[in-house]
């Protein structure tokens, strides 16, 4: 079992940056991928980003391009995301997740843990 722990959400005026953290416990951090979603207020959850497990591949929503980078630190079980120029529609809970593969990473249902989410705010 995987138990995944988001940190780092907050208050952040627009064009402010914020770190999100994601640590792992229960297995090997190494052994699978880590899938990043967002979930705005009367909207589906949707894609950020994803990186390998080694850390060498990432694949971006095209909304986030440029602006967020997905990161990760095996040998202290932990990914980040780093969010800067944030905007008002980044605002939302953000949730880390784990997969066993990086096939369809863009898709929810191939991750098989999840966080609890964290709440990031960008106002105006």
């Amino acid at each position: 079992q995987v138990q995944l722990v988001e940190s780092g959400g907050g208050l952040v005026q627009a064009g402010g940056s914020l770190r999100l953290s994601c640590t792992a416990s229960g297995r090997t951090f190494g052994t699978y991928a880590v899938g990043w979603f967002r979930q705005a207020p009367g909207k589906d959850r949707e894609f950020v980003t994803a990186i390998t497990r080694n850390g060498l591949v990432r694949d971006y929503a095209d909304f986030v391009k440029g602006r967020f980078t997905a990161s990760r630190d095996n040998a202290k079980n932990t990914a980040y995301l780093q969010m800067n120029s944030l905007k008002p529609e980044d605002t939302a809970v953000y949730y880390c997740a784990g997969a066993a593969d990086f096939w369809g990473p863009r898709s929810d249902s191939r991750y098989n843990y999840w966080g609890q989410g964290t709440q990031v705010t960008v106002s105006p």
